[in-house]
């Protein structure tokens, strides 16, 4: 579904600073900088594939899908998407892809919602009986009945995102492209709108991907994670392999059967003790679960355990840093 090799988006930013006249005619000299927001990014996604695109504020992200939905040209390297090149044929492009960006809405201010949707209609040329039938789905699984014929102005910003995302799949786009699909909406809404992107993968077979800081949206809808900073990919692989990879210590919650007044075991620090309960620290890297586990089993009387695995947020702050310190030490 899409296909990028050594992608580039560079730009140049002019400022100015006094010049050796400066001081004496108010005179400025101009300088310029090249920025480059994308830096040689390869990466393919396969159709049906729901995946998250993750960076920081600046890291290249926005820059990514404005290449990727045809609104920037590379400055070098080469993107295939859905079988075309976005910049170069557009029109045939953009009736094979919806985008919904949480900050902007492709609705009509004024006009009540239901008209908004009718205008797209023939915009995408849908034909009526597919129309009758999208709607149908959507104003079920989004709940749009109730503002359907208010004016988009009107509107909360999570009904808003939801009217946007009925918007977006209207014409049966094969590539769904999200850019923080749940910002700034209530815990409610946010849970609304990731059952209804999960749904629509599964069950359509829609390709999405995926842009948020919201970390709670990558963990309960993508197996797969991209991570970008500065330009450059990071990471490109399964949300589980990188908690493996960088996740760093875990921890060991262990119910226990019986008091004890030494709960210590060798491979793990003790961070917690309260009554039966004892919470462990311990590195992956160093020493298992299961032999943590077998060492604990010979020593005490266990009643129940979990493992915890460290927050998502935690683990891709550690790549970050490290990311970072490769840069300083380099």
């Amino acid at each position: 579904m899409i296909t990028v090799n050594n992608l580039q988006k560079h730009f140049t930013i002019n400022r100015t600073r006094p010049g050796l006249l400066g001081a004496l005619r108010g005179l400025v000299a101009s300088e310029s900088t090249q920025v480059r927001a994308v830096d040689n990014i390869s990466f393919a996604v396969q159709p049906g594939e729901l995946v998250g695109y993750l960076g920081p504020n600046g890291a290249g992200k926005s820059t990514t899908i404005k290449m990727l939905t045809g609104l920037l040209v590379p400055s070098g390297g080469s993107l295939v998407v859905n079988g075309f090149v976005p910049w170069r044929d557009r029109e045939r492009y953009v009736a094979g892809i919806g985008a919904v960006f949480g900050q902007r809405t492709t609705l009509w201010w004024d006009l009540p919602v239901i008209e908004s949707l009718a205008l797209l209609q023939h915009i995408y040329r849908i034909p009526a009986d597919r129309f009758r039938q999208n709607m149908a789905d959507f104003r079920e699984l989004l709940e749009l009945d109730p503002f359907l014929n208010s004016p988009v102005r009107s509107l909360s910003l999570g009904q808003r995102m939801r009217a946007d995302l009925c918007a977006a799949l209207l014409h049966d786009p094969v590539l769904l492209f999200l850019d923080e699909p749940t910002i700034g909406l209530d815990v409610v809404a946010k849970e609304r709108i990731r059952q209804f992107i999960a749904r629509i993968n599964a069950v359509r077979g829609t390709t999405v991907l995926l842009t948020t800081h919201d970390l709670a949206d990558v963990e309960k809808l993508c197996s797969r994670i991209m991570i970008i900073d500065h330009g450059h990919l990071l990471y490109d692989g399964r949300l589980a392999t990188l908690q493996t990879r960088f996740g760093g210590k875990r921890q060991l919650v262990v119910d226990l059967a019986e008091p004890y007044t030494s709960v210590e075991v060798d491979g793990a620090e003790v961070v917690e003790h309260t009554g039966l309960r004892v919470t462990y620290q311990f590195d992956r890297h160093t020493v298992s679960a299961s032999d943590l586990i077998g060492r604990l089993s010979a020593r005490y009387r266990i009643h129940d355990l979990s493992v915890r695995e460290p927050e998502i947020e935690t683990t891709i702050r550690r790549i970050y840093e490290e990311r970072l310190l490769e840069q300083s030490s380099g």
